[in-house]
């Protein structure tokens, strides 16, 4: 490897991070611009006031902007599920920024007041060195300000969501890639690595196996080797260049985790230790303690009023419009199905909702009728089951359409866990029947994740992480990025 290239794989993420900073500072200024544009556009600039007063007023809202970024974590190298929390941030600190600078711009406002008695007097002249002079905030146009920040959330939120794709795509041809290695090779380590192997993106590049079962050294587990045995670990961090280990031993004693990571940082490498109760800590809990001894507790399930009215609000004005755009769709989609296939357009099916309770669900049929019925899914556009009309409805998910219809009336929601089959649900164990603590939905993680061509029920994962973490603003986020799956036509399958 070139020294080029071994510095920028030791300094990948800070150079990222840096060239993300200068990225969002061109981003914040061009808002601005299109703000006074518009501002313009609409009379909303007084002509008399110079530019560059609007010039430092932008100076300070990029300044209040960068700052509320940083304090929200979106120049945190960690990244989140699908990226769902940078993109919550970016709403939440737009907004913070807004009320922050129009805050700076009333207290840091030139003052004609001078000092009425000694106390008073160095406070005044406290406020006379911070002061901006030459901004007035009165000469500021408020519909041209709102109308930058505006625009600074639609540009912000899309120029991230190129940055992350950027940056998956450079860890997918294997630039910027941490070299990794997983300390167990049993059912822990594996799942491991097939969520290794099936998102790329997360810029780990898996080099192999580290087992106590001495059996398995030289084995290959799936398309990974393992290389050695606690003794060789070392060694294997040396000649793999490792920068991280991942320790999969939930089966293994307390004690036993205790010498790995004992190990680990006697070696002087990164450590991550998978917990034993691995989807307890999928909820939102907290860690208390018990004298010495450290509990973990799940948090309280609280109820927030607006929350439930403002997503049955979503639902309501979403599934309206949907169904009224999508009038035309309904009933040329009606008629090929009609003309293909003998049957009837809809394809109705009983399903499980919130709390068990059973409803009727309905979809574009896109089987042959005499095919369909209470089996699973099918995983491809190739499946003998599916009419030719059906493929092209699935492909652009248009044969979800009928179930805003269920949306509409409260059977379902446009974001939630999927619905499933009575005879699915009848097999759920403890951890799987959590799905069923809200409403189901339209669309949500699963589908937009790497790992939608999988079961459903096989990737619990995404479902607890909506469930714990649902919110007004974390729907809007997932109707956002399924649209951008529909129109890539990467939605159904």
């Amino acid at each position: 490897m070139s020294a080029l290239g071994s510095f920028l794989r030791r300094n990948f993420e800070p150079l990222i991070l840096s060239a993300q900073v200068f990225v969002d500072l061109g981003v914040l200024l061009a808002s601005c611009w299109l703000g006074y544009l518009l501002g313009e556009a609409t009379g909303s600039v007084d002509p008399g006031v110079d530019l560059d007063v609007y010039r430092q007023a932008w100076a300070l809202l990029s300044a209040v902007c960068l700052v509320s970024f940083h304090a929200f974590g979106l120049y945190s190298p960690v990244k989140s599920l699908l990226n769902m929390e940078e993109f919550k941030a970016i709403a939440k600190s737009v907004v913070v920024s807004f009320f922050v600078f129009w805050t700076l711009l009333i207290l840091l406002r030139k003052s004609n007041q001078e000092a009425e008695g000694a106390v008073l007097a160095p406070l005044v002249a406290l406020h006379k060195l911070v002061e901006m002079k030459s901004i007035d905030p009165d000469q500021l146009s408020r519909v041209t300000t709102v109308f930058s920040f505006l625009i600074v959330l639609v540009a912000m939120t899309a120029s991230r969501f190129a940055s992350f794709k950027y940056i998956q795509t450079l860890h997918r041809r294997g630039i910027g890639n941490r070299n990794v290695l997983i300390y167990g090779a049993g059912d822990c380590g594996r799942k491991l690595q097939s969520k290794f192997m099936l998102v790329p993106t997360l810029g780990l590049n898996l080099v192999g196996f580290v087992s106590d079962n001495p059996d398995l050294v030289g084995e290959t587990v799936e398309r990974n080797r393992v290389l050695g045995s606690f003794d060789d670990l070392e060694r294997v961090v040396g000649e793999r260049k490792v920068s991280e280990i991942f320790i999969a031993l939930v089966d293994h004693s307390e004690e036993r985790v205790m010498e790995v990571v004992a190990e680990c940082e006697r070696i002087g490498v990164r450590y991550h230790v998978v917990p034993r109760f691995y989807h307890l800590l999928s909820y939102n809990i907290r860690i208390e303690s018990l004298d010495s001894i450290p509990l973990i507790t799940r948090a309280e399930r609280r109820a927030n009023v607006f929350g439930v009215v403002a997503k049955r609000a979503l639902d309501v004005v979403g599934s309206s419009l949907a169904l009224l755009v999508g009038a035309p769709i309904f009933l040329v989609a009606m008629v090929l199905i009609r003309r293909e296939s003998e049957g009837p357009a809809f394809f109705v099916q009983e399903r499980v909702g919130r709390d068990g309770k059973t409803f009727r669900m309905y979809k574009f049929r896109t089987m042959h009728q005499h095919l369909s019925g209470d089996a699973p899914t099918p995983n491809s556009p190739y499946d003998p089951r599916i009419t030719r009309i059906g493929r092209y409805l699935r492909r652009y998910s248009l044969d979800e359409l009928p179930q805003f219809f269920n949306v509409f009336l409260g059977d379902m929601s446009l974001v939630g866990p999927r619905p499933e089959m009575r005879f699915i649900v009848e097999a759920y164990g403890p951890m799987e029947r959590e799905r069923l603590r809200v409403k189901p939905g339209i669309t949500g993680l699963w589908q937009i994740s790497y790992a939608r061509q999988q079961e459903i029920h096989d990737n619990l994962d995404y479902d607890l992480y909506y469930i714990e973490h649902q919110s007004f603003l974390l729907d809007v986020v997932i109707l956002a990025l399924t649209g951008i799956a529909v129109v890539k036509g990467t939605g159904a399958y």
